[in-house]
């Protein structure tokens, strides 16, 4: 049998649905998340305990998560500018100088203007590593294996932040202490960082993913305009804000639910939000890799939408219905945790609606998952404040938004247009780059 005609022999990587050549940056990006989720379960209780107001605490995570936000979506322009290995090595030097300065100057000395200077600053950084890596599977991965590329880059993101970072810190506070543990992130982050970085060599990511002659501004005004030009990449941002707005929202309406309303206790409540990370962790995974046999709208709509719609008020009652039966909590739980995982696939499909733009697309979702760190709370606010809505309100509320987004879902479709276009460049043996506005 001649060497043409000898089938490719098929790694780990391949069975698992892991595009080979971007292995060691989900590694990577996995080792990376976790040291940014250390400070996840306790930075808020630690600043507390060190005389600062839960004013002053929210107030931290209020600008940290607009600079989030807002570097979400810079990810993909620079990504079209300087190529995605640049900007995550940008994200990766950024985090590294700026926690130094978060712990050595704000957090250590306990000085608050500092910390809160330092740690908003540092908003800027994670996004353009983890997001900056998003495009680059975009750019490289064949569109027949983008869905399960895409649950990967989730399973990686989430299963450290907050999950596993959260879990470091809490077997690390009790050997080396509180401030310690902090550190070691650093380390955990720039190891990470380092192994993504220097073992990844797939070509695309090395290169800028537009031409020369498309220049900065027309760039980033790309990412902006193609708002208007392509209105589905706006729905499509909007449905990914409203993914996990209601996660935002129960960490910090249920834990009272559970712990005085129904009488759960502080570890129980603890353990069934580990349970629904979990859940959430290993269903980003299965979301993705269902998409690509039924395809990405399919299961954003109705495991996710219709899902969320079905989930979230089951979260609420059946506890209600069964006081004090763990058990029952857990596996709704862990059935909402699923439901927030479906909406993966969004991640897969842009990159279908929006070939020759892949970046400016997947930027439109980075806004709306930074978006969403402060629409949840809000709808909250909103629910309780002018609605005059309680508990269970809010839990109704978000139920219909759900569904509602499964109808804006309906309407990311592929057009012909991109769909040739994606064909063409498979047939030439190319993965689907952007190519220019």
């Amino acid at each position: 049998m001649s060497e043409a005609t000898t089938p490719q022999r098929r790694g780990i990587a391949d069975i698992l649905g892991i595009p080979r050549p971007l292995l060691f940056g989900f590694v990577g990006l996995l080792l990376f998340m976790v040291g940014d989720g250390v400070e996840a379960g306790y930075l808020d209780t630690f600043m507390l305990h060190h005389g600062h107001t839960q004013g002053d605490v929210n107030l931290l995570f209020t600008t940290y998560g607009i600079t989030v936000m807002i570097s979400a979506w810079f990810a993909g322009p620079l990504s079209d500018l300087y190529g995605p290995k640049k900007v995550m090595w940008i994200g990766l030097v950024l985090w590294a100088i700026l926690e130094v300065g978060f712990l050595g100057l704000g957090l250590g000395p306990n000085n608050y203007t500092l910390s809160l200077t330092f740690y908003t600053l540092r908003g800027f950084a994670y996004p353009l590593f983890a997001y900056g890596f998003l495009v680059w599977i975009a750019a490289a991965t064949p569109a027949s294996m983008l869905g399960s590329a895409a649950g990967w880059f989730w399973f990686s993101f989430s299963a450290g932040l907050p999950t596993l970072g959260s879990q470091f810190a809490r077997y690390a506070i009790p050997e080396i202490g509180e401030l310690a543990t902090f550190w070691c992130s650093l380390g955990l982050v720039i190891i990470g960082g380092l192994v993504a970085l220097l073992f990844t060599h797939e070509p695309t990511g090395s290169k800028r993913l537009l031409p020369e002659h498309v220049n900065t501004k027309d760039i980033f005004f790309g990412s902006i305009s193609i708002m208007w030009r392509e209105p589905k990449t706006v729905v499509a941002g909007i449905v990914r804000t409203i993914d996990t707005s209601s996660e935002y929202a129960f960490l910090a309406i249920m834990p009272a639910f559970f712990v005085d309303h129904l009488h759960f206790t502080q570890g129980q409540w603890l353990n069934l939000l580990s349970i629904v990370f979990l859940s959430n962790i290993l269903f980003n995974l299965a979301s993705g890799m269902i998409a690509d046999t039924l395809g990405h709208r399919f299961v954003v709509a109705v495991f996710g939408c219709v899902g969320g719609f079905i989930s979230i008020p089951l979260f609420y009652y059946v506890p209600t219905w069964y006081p004090g039966n763990f058990l029952m909590a857990a596996l709704v739980g862990a059935f909402y945790g699923a439901t927030v995982a479906a909406f993966v696939p969004l991640s897969g499909l842009m990159p279908q609606v929006c070939p020759k733009e892949k970046a400016a697309a997947l930027s439109i979702l980075g806004l709306g998952a930074g978006a969403s760190t402060w629409v949840g709370p809000a709808v909250v606010g909103l629910c309780e404040s002018v609605f005059g809505f309680g508990l269970e309100g809010v839990i109704w509320t978000f139920a219909v938004i759900y569904l509602s987004a499964g109808a804006m879902t309906m309407v990311i479709t592929i057009s012909p247009e991109a769909r040739r276009y994606t064909e063409e460049a498979v047939a030439r043996g190319e993965t689907v780059t952007a190519v220019g506005h």
